[in-house]
């Protein structure tokens, strides 16, 4: 009977034993992703947040000697999963949002009706010019660009508008062979050259505006748009990947998500 009890005990401690491992590792599978999500979103002082925290919980787990263990793992798990939270607070906070007040104010409606006529200047810049065959290339920034990148171009800190955008990319302008990069609702710079995509598998039909805006999404955290000059067929590219024959609403939907970013970063 003592030998049953026994081996119960053992079965137990091993249970157990399994139990915690499974727990460290799974809370370290999660980590490993949320360190990925950090970088690929350019928000790297955050992982320096948690690799701290980590060395404290090391120490106290240390120092403790495993008496408090297990109070000190909750706190750590606690941590990390307001960490993540925090981490997606754009689209809690746009789901929110979208539910509370339907119309997306905020504050008193002044920012959201900026984003708003950018949103429409910006559609009726790239709806002209892709009837015109105008080619344009557009970045989407959130002020993450590398230096080089801007100082290539011409600095021009001014309002978006329809008539702005086509007069850059208008054939004669010394700037319409470069990019447009928007930051908010200003456009900040224009007549900028991009690294060209290394991706040897693109359609033979992209020109360089689309492997400059492809190229530039590979490394970057953007958003290119682009309109060919060929055929005024728009185009957006994210993450080193192309979607072709963008309709308005695709467009709409990507630069408001882009605006949401911004609005209740």
């Amino acid at each position: 009977m003592d030998k049953l009890k026994n081996a119960f005990a053992s079965f137990s401690t091993l249970q157990g034993g399994i139990t915690e491992a499974l727990q460290i590792l799974a809370i370290a599978v999660m980590i490993y992703f949320m360190i990925k999500i950090i970088f690929s979103n350019n928000a790297a002082p955050l992982f320096w947040v948690y690799l701290c925290f980590t060395l404290v919980v090391g120490v106290c787990l240390f120092l403790s000697d495993y008496e408090y263990s297990g109070v000190i793992m909750l706190l750590f798990q606690l941590f990390f999963y307001v960490g993540v939270v925090s981490l997606f607070s754009t689209e809690i906070k746009r789901a929110i949002w979208q539910g509370r007040f339907g119309e997306h104010k905020h504050g008193d409606g002044s920012a959201n009706f900026d984003a708003d006529a950018a949103i429409e200047e910006i559609i009726k810049a790239i709806q002209n010019m892709s009837k015109n065959d105008v080619g344009a290339l557009i970045i989407l920034s959130n002020g993450n660009l590398p230096a080089g990148v801007l100082e290539s171009g011409v600095y021009l800190n001014a309002d978006v508008s329809a008539q702005l955008i086509e007069s850059i990319f208008f054939p004669k302008s010394a700037l319409h062979d470069g990019a447009l990069i928007l930051k908010d609702t200003r456009i900040q710079a224009a007549g900028c050259f991009l690294p060209l995509a290394q991706e040897f598998n693109l359609s033979k039909d992209l020109g360089s505006r689309h492997r400059a805006g492809i190229g530039l999404t590979e490394t970057v955290n953007v958003t290119a748009i682009i309109v060919s000059e060929e055929t005024g067929i728009i185009s957006i590219a994210k993450g080193g990947k192309i979607i072709r024959f963008v309709d308005t609403n695709v467009l709409r939907e990507t630069l408001k998500d882009f605006y949401w970013q911004d609005l209740i970063r």
